[in-house]
């Protein structure tokens, strides 16, 4: 997350309850598509309920479909809708680094992106408008009373703050054609659109590095310490509650936590070290004579233990599952800590199917969860469905423009998709299609194993 206004303590989280997402002309998504978290079958341990809100909320959401159907999009146009929120102020000076739909009337007409969330007990709606060079639309409404409360509404530069919310008169100065007023708002200590401001800016996303040329391109964060490697590297120099509310509990460190996860992967790693190493670093140009210079450095080891001898590993060392449930451990902790939204792409890529089941189940028990935070992923891995209900299963397809469409496996009626279907072998039976339509006589016609006439 970017750094907080001084009044606020960079290491403090609002609990946030994503409830819908939407999005249309993003990517493959030209249409509007709905991603709702608000659950269907509400009489399970589960789904969490809160204060002031009616409907029941999910803890997890798993995406399916067929290659090139979409799905990374769908998640993907939430990330570009919180990197937005942290970066457009620093960041976006003469466009919109947006991605809209190439064909037909993509291009030039508007994206746009909805979401609902619950941050500290309100609920809250955000609505963006934006094309290539300025954002056209803007709203924040909170509901803290059930009534819609609008705290901004702006349109291109013209911007109306609701009576009371003087603080955020600065917000104007900093704001340009492509600066969201979300983005500067959060330099002001006006709770009622900072909390919201960070949380939705402070969705952590895994797995996504590739498919998001934006990052690199318009000013997204570079590689630092990572989430993981910071709770190593903290070690007990700070000990946070657990992820148990039991009293009789010894609270562990990050530290203690992270390095439980480690373990339970069974990967053969015992502990994580630092090491100091020297390394050759060039001098800045302003000083060419001199060189070069010598330093150390810390780096992260991974400790085996075979036989009673303990051997180090450099994490490139590793295996890519293994680099990649490392990689997880941070912001899946982080996020069970504060109650806040993982997106995770390609959750089987590199991973054992058990793995990817634990990693699910860690967030749909409430004792492991105690403060609701989401998981959001998707996934070929059709044995994640033997952990999943119905509501938590969406579906991506390609209509017949070429564009994405994302429906959920609980609006299927009647028996299709009763409670006690095993939504395994019903889906891998093209029972609610998003799987790959795989012709293999015409594969071994054009590999020339049958003749062109037969």
């Amino acid at each position: 997350m970017t750094k907080r206004h001084s009044n606020v303590r960079p290491d403090c989280y609002f609990q946030a309850v994503l409830l819908r997402f939407e999005v249309s002309n993003h990517r493959s998504v030209l249409d509007p598509v709905e991603l709702s978290m608000v659950a269907v079958d509400e009489d399970r341990p589960s789904v969490r309920a809160f204060d002031r809100l009616p409907e029941r909320v999910l803890a997890v959401a798993g995406i399916y479909g067929a290659n090139a159907s979409g799905k990374s999009n769908v998640i993907e146009a939430l990330a570009w809708l919180s990197a937005a929120v942290r970066r457009s102020l620093r960041a976006w000076e003469r466009f919109i680094p947006r991605d809209p739909f190439k064909f037909g009337r993509g291009p030039q007409q508007p994206s746009v992106y909805e979401v609902e969330m619950v941050v500290a007990g309100v609920r809250y709606a955000y609505r963006l408008e934006v094309d290539d060079s300025a954002v056209l639309f803007e709203g924040l409404y909170s509901y803290p009373e059930r009534r819609r409360r609008v705290l901004f509404e702006r349109e291109g530069l013209d911007v109306r703050f609701r009576r009371g919310l003087g603080t955020l008169s600065g917000t104007k100065e900093l704001l340009t054609p492509t600066t969201l007023v979300l983005s500067a708002a959060m330099r002001f200590n006006e709770p009622q659109v900072q909390e919201f401001a960070f949380s939705l800016g402070g969705i952590a996303v895994l797995g996504m590095q590739r498919r998001a040329p934006w990052r690199r391109r318009f000013g997204a964060e570079g590689f630092g310490v990572t989430p993981t490697e910071l709770l190593f590297e903290d070690a007990d120099s700070y000990r946070q509650h657990s992820l148990f509310e039991d009293p009789d509990l010894v609270y562990p460190s990050p530290r203690e936590s992270a390095l439980a996860l480690l373990r339970f992967a069974d990967l053969g790693i015992d502990d994580v070290k630092f090491v100091e190493e020297v390394v050759e670093e060039k001098m800045v140009m302003a000083e060419p004579d001199r060189g070069q210079r010598r330093g150390p450095r810390r780096k992260l080891t991974l400790v085996h233990r075979v036989r009673g001898q303990d051997l180090p590993f450099d994490l490139e060392e590793e295996s890519i599952g293994t680099q990649t449930w490392f990689a997880l451990i941070g912001p899946t902790l982080n996020a069970l800590r504060s109650g806040r939204v993982l997106l995770f792409d390609e959750i089987d890529a590199s991973l054992h199917p058990r793995l990817s089941a634990r990693l699910v189940e860690l967030f749909d028990d409430p004792d492991t969860n105690p403060e609701g935070a989401q998981l959001i992923f998707t996934t070929h891995d059709t044995s994640l469905l033997n952990h999943l209900n119905r509501d938590e299963v969406w579906l991506t397809e390609k209509n017949e423009h070429g564009a994405t469409t994302l429906t959920g496996l609980a609006e299927y009626g009647g028996d299709k998709v009763r409670r006690s279907l095993n939504l395994e072998r019903a889906y891998l039976q093209g029972r609610f299609g998003a799987v790959p339509d795989l012709d293999q006589f015409k594969l071994r016609r054009a590999l020339g194993l049958v003749s062109s006439d037969a």
